[in-house]
C-alpha cells in the first residue's frame, strides 16, 4: 500500500502485527486518528495497548504492517515521526534529583529548542506548577509529576501527544487538573492519542477504540459505541445488594450484572418483556427490589458485552461495524470532549 497522503490523518495504522518470540501482542490491528481529535486506546491489560503506542513512536518497530503518523513512515522515517510527537509513559521517567525548572531546561536541550525560557514560563503557569519550580522532582506528588512529564513533553510543541495511562496512580483531585490541561492543549489544534483503563476517560474522548487480545473490537464515538450494545441495562435498587448479587447474576434472564453500592446493573434482552418475570423471580428468592429503571449503557457495559460475548465465540475476535451517525471528524464529535 503507497504511504498514505501527509496532512491527511494525524495516524494511520494498517494491518499492524508485533510479535515478541511466540507472542503476538498486536495482531492484524488498523485504525486511524484524524487530526485535532482526541482518541482513546482501552482494553485490559495485556490488550496491546502500550505496544500499540511504543510503535507509534518508532521506540519498537511492527513485525509487520505499515503505520505512519502526519505521513511519515514510523520505521522507515522515524527521526521525522519523532520531531513531531511528544511521548508521555505509563512510569515517571524525569530526574528526580533535578528541579521542575532543571528537567524542563533538559527536555528542551534534548530536542534542540532554543530561547525556551518563555516556553517553559507559560508550560509552568498552564499546569499551575510555577509555585514549584525550584522544587525537586523527587519532592512532588504523583499529580504534580505527571503535569511536570507533561510540560517536559510539550517544551518542543508537539503536533501529536501520545500518552499511555497518564492518570493511573493520580488523585481524583490532580487527575481533574490533569484532564482539563487535555482539554486546553485540544482546543489549540493537537493531536491527542491515550490509553486508558478508566472508561469514564474514554467518555470523554472523539472517538474510542476497544481492544482485547491485541485486536480491535470496535472503533467509534462514545455514542456511536453504545448503539453496538445488544439487550437493554436496567438499574435495580435493593435492601441488600451484596448478599443477592451472586442469586440476580445466576438468573436465566440476566446476561450480564454488575454492583455499585446500593444498586445493581443488568443486561437483558429486553426491559418490557423480561423485567416483570425477573421480579417475580427475586420475589421467590425474596430479594427486595426498591425501585427499577432502564438506563443508558455506559461504555463500562459495552466493553463487558463485547468481552463476554467474545469470550462465548471462543475467544476469536472480530471488529465490530458501529452504526453510521455522520459525525466524521473531530469537529463534530468536539461535544464528546470535556474538562
Amino acid at each position: 500500500m503507497d504511504a498514505p497522503e501527509k496532512g491527511v490523518n494525524a495516524i494511520a495504522i494498517v494491518s499492524a502485527r508485533k510479535k515478541f518470540g511466540d507472542v503476538v501482542a498486536v495482531d492484524d490491528l488498523s485504525l486511524d486518528v484524524r487530526k485535532g481529535e482526541m482518541f482513546a486506546l482501552v482494553g485490559p491489560d495485556g490488550a496491546g495497548k502500550t505496544t500499540v503506542i511504543r510503535m507509534l513512536c518508532g521506540v519498537i518497530r511492527p513485525t509487520s504492517g505499515s503505520i505512519h503518523v502526519l505521513g511519515y513512515d514510523v520505521t522507515k522515517e522515524p527521526e521525522e515521526v519523532k520531531k513531531r510527537i511528544g511521548y508521555l509513559s505509563q512510569k515517571f521517567s524525569l530526574y528526580g534529583d533535578l528541579t521542575v525548572d532543571e528537567n524542563i531546561e533538559f527536555f528542551a536541550e534534548i530536542h534542540g529548542v532554543t530561547g525556551y525560557k518563555e516556553r517553559r514560563n507559560e508550560l509552568l503557569e498552564f499546569t499551575r506548577l510555577t509555585p514549584f519550580r525550584g522544587r525537586l522532582a523527587d519532592k512532588l506528588s504523583g499529580g504534580m509529576k505527571q503535569k511536570l512529564a507533561l510540560a517536559c513533553t510539550l517544551i518542543h510543541t508537539p503536533e501529536v501527544l501520545l500518552l499511555d495511562e497518564p492518570t493511573t496512580g493520580v488523585d481524583p483531585v490532580s487527575r481533574r487538573d490533569f484532564w482539563k490541561v487535555l482539554a486546553h492543549l485540544l482546543k489549540t489544534g493537537m493531536t491527542i492519542v491515550m490509553t486508558t483503563p478508566y472508561l469514564d476517560e474514554a467518555e470523554r474522548c472523539n472517538r474510542v477504540t476497544m481492544m482485547s487480545a491485541g485486536n480491535n473490537l470496535v472503533t467509534g464515538t462514545p455514542a456511536e459505541l453504545k448503539k453496538v450494545m445488544k439487550g437493554e441495562v436496567v438499574e435495580l435498587i435493593c435492601a441488600d445488594v451484596r448478599g443477592s448479587f451472586a442469586r440476580v447474576r445466576a438468573m436465566p434472564l440476566v446476561k450480564e450484572a454488575q454492583a455499585f453500592g446500593d444498586r445493581m446493573n443488568i443486561l437483558v434482552g429486553n426491559a418490557g418483556r423480561d423485567v416483570p418475570p425477573l421480579l417475580g423471580s427475586m420475589k421467590t428468592e425474596h430479594i427486595d427490589v426498591e425501585s427499577w429503571r432502564v438506563v443508558p449503557p455506559s461504555l463500562e457495559n459495552v466493553f463487558i458485552s463485547l468481552m463476554t460475548e467474545q469470550a462465548a465465540k471462543g475467544g476469536n475476535a472480530e471488529q465490530l461495524a458501529v452504526p453510521d451517525t455522520g459525525a466524521h471528524s473531530a469537529g463534530d464529535t468536539q461535544e464528546g470532549v470535556r474538562a
